[in-house]
């Protein structure tokens, strides 16, 4: 949850100033403005301490009559804080210098917070799952790349052969790729 502090404007009246003189947060926290009164110019700006762990975004506002507004003060990753707690002032002028106020502004490093996560009992353990029994299926197009290769290689052989064994070569191939569409079937089956 983010810290706000609270400043109010022209509530005692044209361009006057009511802020606590002292604020602390844990981290980011946000400045709310609430002008209770005529439009006005309200600056905000973080002295050098401060601005070795936070910043703000804008610095000057202009606040319509009876208008609220809220600025973020981002802070650094607090384990990059050079001290656990920082102390500095936040300056809020309005009307260009009308009116001045200082906050004293202490930042705390936050207590870093662990969150417990409950596992279900039947989470904790691995499950053990049934292997299938079945060949992969680069497992199960072996024996048709088999086929195919013979096949392949008993016609370039009819190809080169001389003589009767063509014939017989040529057979061989016949039955090699209807030994393929047979494995196919049976593999896609």
């Amino acid at each position: 949850m983010t810290q706000t502090l609270a400043v109010d404007v022209n509530d005692d009246g044209l361009y006057t100033l009511s802020v606590p003189a002292e604020f602390e947060a844990n981290g980011p926290f946000t400045v709310e403005l609430h002008n209770h009164g005529e439009a006005s110019h309200v600056y905000l700006n973080l002295d050098d301490r401060l601005s070795e762990v936070a910043r703000i975004e804008a610095t000057n506002h202009y606040l319509k009559e009876n208008e609220q507004r809220r600025i973020d003060v981002a802070t650094h990753d607090p384990s990059t804080w050079p001290d656990e707690t920082l102390r500095g002032s936040l300056k809020v002028v309005v009307a260009h210098g009308q009116e001045t106020r200082y906050v004293s502004v202490v930042l705390e490093r936050a207590a870093e917070t662990t969150t417990e996560v409950e596992v279900a009992p039947e989470l904790s353990s691995p499950t053990v799952t049934e292997q299938s029994t079945e060949p992969t299926p680069l497992l199960r197009a072996l024996p048709v790349v088999v086929a195919g290769s013979i096949a392949v290689l008993l016609a370039v052989g009819a190809l080169f052969a001389a003589g009767g064994t063509q014939l017989l070569l040529g057979i061989g191939a016949v039955v090699a790729a209807a030994a393929c569409g047979v494995a196919a079937y049976l593999l896609f089956e």
